[in-house]
């Protein structure tokens, strides 16, 4: 039987990743949903990716758009947002990529950045959708639908998503608001738990609405 999985935000964190796929043993019937936020704030950046594009060459997988890495390559592409994306963890995954060489510009970012990492986040979808659930790194804005949504609200809605119905017959699953247990509604389940903060990494196996977490 197929299974699905969603998992929520890393940021760098590879040994809950790491941890949370060895519960979780998917298969090649099986699909892992990654939520966004792959970056960031947590050390080992660049590895997480590694471990991604790994495991998506022996698992069916999809990666969604975090903000971070919206921020991310913005960053890379203009070098303009600098103070936002310094004071959201940035610097942590410039240090991962630049592996102790100093950070002088954006331009030498780039540089660094290998051509399959370039193709992983040039191939982050903004949603998905199965016959029951819709994933999503943040959340939608009630009462649009999926088509007309701002991408904006996909990667940073809050308030106005977390505690409102979300007027959509498919359940909503979401990370990006971290919660120190999973939030689970009848319109909505939120997993991001603040790994990165010192909680777990959560995964919602699906549709069984099972809870899977790290150490």
């Amino acid at each position: 039987m197929k299974r699905t999985f969603a998992v929520g935000d890393i940021h760098g964190c590879l040994d809950k990743l790491e941890d949370l796929m060895a519960r979780i043993s998917p298969g090649r019937d099986d699909l892992v949903v990654f939520l966004g936020d792959y970056i960031d704030r947590g050390v080992k950046s660049v590895e997480v990716v590694d471990y991604l594009r790994g495991l998506a060459s022996e698992v069916p997988c999809i990666f969604l758009r975090g903000n971070h890495e919206h921020m991310f390559l913005e960053f890379l592409e203009f070098g303009a947002n600098k103070t936002l994306y310094f004071a959201n963890g940035g610097m942590k995954t410039i240090e991962s990529y630049l592996a102790g060489e100093p950070f002088t510009s954006h331009t030498k970012l780039v540089h660094k950045l290998s051509e399959e990492h370039r193709d992983f986040y040039a191939g982050m979808k903004w949603y998905y959708e199965d016959r029951d659930y819709i994933y999503v790194h943040a959340g939608i804005r009630p009462g649009i639908h999926m088509r007309h949504q701002d991408r904006s609200d996909l990667i940073w809605i809050r308030d106005e998503f977390i505690f409102s119905p979300t007027e959509t017959k498919k359940k909503v699953i979401f990370g990006h608001t971290p919660f120190a247990r999973p939030m689970v509604k009848d319109d909505k389940i939120g997993i991001d738990t603040g790994a990165v903060y010192g909680g777990v990494l959560t995964a919602v196996q699906l549709p069984q609405e099972l809870m899977i977490q790290s150490f």
